[in-house]
């Protein structure tokens, strides 16, 4: 009984000074996030209530994450560096994804500014004194045009930019990866 009792004494628990980070992320990147940091010693702060509640500052689709390690964990250094590397991919990757978009939302916005001038133009040939219509009707079919072919523009873009950067991606996806596995290496 007596030994029991001196094993339960030194198998008391140790201090562990941990450092905390919160993420702000979107809901759908929060299991591939805190995949991510696991391998670089982090772990899900059980000591917040909400790990994963909505952030008021942001909207309603992020999230915030509370995640601690150990401020002496083995290999702090080289972890930091490839968590930086991490960090950096999934920001590239971030932004890649929004290319697929931006540059068709701009050729959208653009032809659809020149179908409502063309329509301004019809609008000022009937109003005018005497009514021009022959260039009302001039006018008007480019400006609807001008409204309905931003659509169809937009889709091709976005098909086109897709195609173009999903191989990018999925290069950065690899590189992460990659980045994953040598830090989940040094904490094991």
């Amino acid at each position: 009984m007596v030994m029991k009792r001196k094993d339960s004494e030194n198998q008391q628990k140790n201090f562990i000074g941990y450092e905390y980070k919160e993420i702000i992320a979107d809901s759908s990147r929060i299991s591939f996030l805190l995949d991510g940091y696991e391998n670089f010693g982090w772990e899900i702060d059980g000591n917040v209530q909400e790990a994963m509640g909505t952030s008021h500052a942001a909207s309603a689709q992020k999230a915030v994450i509370h995640l601690k390690r150990d401020r002496k964990i083995v290999n702090k250094a080289e972890l930091t560096r490839l968590q930086r590397n991490f960090e950096a991919c999934v920001n590239e990757i971030d932004m890649l994804e929004k290319a697929k978009t931006s540059a068709a939302t701009m050729y959208a916005v653009i032809l659809g500014v020149f179908g409502t001038a063309f329509m301004a133009g019809s609008t000022f040939a009937v109003t005018a004194q005497p009514p021009q219509y022959i260039l009302c009707i001039l006018f008007a079919v480019p400006g609807f045009l001008g409204w309905i072919a931003p659509y169809f523009l937009y889709k091709k873009k976005v098909q086109r930019q897709t195609q173009k950067l999903t191989p990018l991606i999925e290069e950065k996806y690899d590189e992460i990866y990659e980045i994953c596995e040598k830090g989940s290496k040094l904490l094991y």
